[in-house]
């Protein structure tokens, strides 16, 4: 399943602000919004609680914290499929 959002750089970045994580909603029933993570394998998109990384919700993992910023605004990640 792939995100897909229009290319308008305003619009982008208001809904990946707002945008939740399909994981921990399906599977955890939590509205968890989606942000930067980081983890020993790089950057990836993901939700966190106020306990830490709840899901990773990115099958890719990014080398920079801003290429992941940029492919969250953009829409151009994949989402997993499950856990």
């Amino acid at each position: 399943m792939h995100t897909s959002h229009p290319s308008s750089i305003d619009a982008s970045s208001n809904r990946s602000q707002s945008a939740v994580g399909c994981l921990a909603l399906a599977h955890c029933g939590k509205r968890l919004r989606l942000q930067v993570l980081q983890s020993a394998h790089g950057f990836y998109i993901g939700t966190a609680t106020e306990d830490g990384p709840f899901s990773r919700e990115s099958v890719e993992y990014f080398d920079t914290a801003k290429r992941a910023q940029d492919a969250l605004d953009g829409g151009t990640w994949t989402q997993k499929d499950y856990p």
